[in-house]
């Protein structure tokens, strides 16, 4: 929740630096794709800590790097200083959430469980998304400086030390081994199908949903009217959809079958994104808002899949890679949006791309519903990980 509080914001944040500094839409940009680039980097870097050395010492590393370079915020004034530290926070940022999700695996009792867990854990992220930027709205309008958010995320982010420092953690399942994991084992894993699969579906998704919280409030800012006024709220439309719906994962997860609703799903988004863009600003402040419950259980379905793929102890390896494709996407996907608005002068050429890209998406998962390739590997890991189903 924290951690999405200040990468969910940044859509609210980028409006007001351009105007700060007086930057472009690419420039601008760097607030999302540099702490962006760090996670992927330190996603491949630090991948192996989790499985190393545990989900707790992992947890706490990374939360104090993440909170000390928010704080960090509050001390500076220039674009520059402030971009330095999002991308050290961006490398606490994937040494914690590595640490996090291999301890949704540790947590889960079934195969089945992992995703449904992770669905409900992705939820508090999208609970963080939508008070994000209500804090961002909340500073400007009481003419405080929008980095305030970052130094109230600090804070948060010493009461989580706190807590995780005397909280009490399920086994981690480091497996007895000859060699201690490290990155050799992260760049190994480049090579599995699976890993690959999952990740490529994955920076499909991750491409798409980023295109709606960093450039959405700019194509509505071309709103006139009603659209207008409603544009002011989208974002926070957007974020509670997503909210909403992965904690109502769990539910969806245990009546239907995953890979049915995900191409359903994906439908779903790419008619919202080709009637936003057919439509015009008048249209897509309906449109690319609803796309957030369809959105909803993308993310945390596809990762929890993918990890439970492997054994546990390599969860938090395969979690380093995921991440690695995600936020090379999360980066790369609004860089380039912004790099084609900026070539045409206009944000709706950004959103073409972006709808490209949920086609692909809806291609892919079509595929994986109607082959399912990692059902094999899934049932045999469910058993020999967790025990015989039900």
């Amino acid at each position: 929740m924290m951690f999405a509080m200040t990468s969910d914001a940044v859509g609210s944040v980028i409006p007001a630096i351009i105007r700060e500094f007086n930057l472009s839409m690419k420039a601008a940009g760097s607030f999302h794709y540099v702490p962006m680039a760090a996670i992927a980097i330190g996603a491949i870097l630090f991948g192996f800590m989790a499985d190393r050395f545990g989900r707790k010492r992992t947890i706490i590393v990374g939360l104090a790097v993440y909170g000390i370079s928010s704080l960090l915020f509050a001390f500076g004034n220039h674009f520059l200083f402030f971009v330095v530290l999002l991308g050290a926070a961006g490398f606490g940022i994937s040494i914690f959430k590595i640490g996090a999700l291999a301890l949704v695996g540790d947590l889960s009792e079934t195969a089945e469980q992992h995703s449904g867990v992770m669905n409900t854990v992705e939820g508090f992220f999208g609970f963080g998304g939508i008070i994000g930027p209500a804090i961002v709205a909340a500073l400007l309008i009481a003419g405080m400086s929008w980095k305030w958010l970052y130094v109230i995320a600090a804070v948060i982010c010493a009461l989580l030390i706190v807590l995780a420092s005397v909280t009490r953690f399920p086994a981690d399942n480091r497996a007895p081994r000859a060699e201690p994991v490290s990155i050799g084992d992260t760049l190994a894993m480049l090579r599995d199908p699976y890993a690959l699969g999952f990740s490529f579906l994955i920076m499909l998704y991750v491409t798409v949903e980023v295109a709606i919280y960093v450039w959405m409030p700019t194509y509505l800012g071309h709103s006139q009217g009603m659209a207008a006024r409603l544009a002011a709220g989208a974002l926070t439309v957007f974020f509670v959809l997503r909210a909403g719906g992965r904690f109502m994962g769990a539910w969806l997860l245990a009546r239907y079958s995953w890979t049915m609703i995900l191409a359903v799903f994906a439908l779903a988004i790419f008619v919202c994104f080709l009637g936003a863009l057919l439509g015009g600003p008048s249209l897509a402040v309906f449109l690319l808002p609803l796309s957030g419950a369809f959105m909803s259980m993308m993310y945390p379905t596809l990762n929890s899949k993918g990890i439970s793929c492997f054994p546990k102890a390599e969860h938090g390896v395969i979690a380093g890679v995921i991440l690695f494709f995600t936020a090379v996407a999360a980066a790369a996907g609004p860089l380039a949006m912004g790099a084609i608005s900026d070539a045409y002068g206009d944000a709706r050429y950004g959103f073409w791309l972006a709808t490209g890209f949920s086609f692909l998406l809806l291609l892919g998962l079509v595929y994986n519903h109607i082959a399912n390739p990692a059902r094999k590997r899934l049932f045999a890991l469910g058993v020999s990980e967790y025990g015989p189903a039900d």
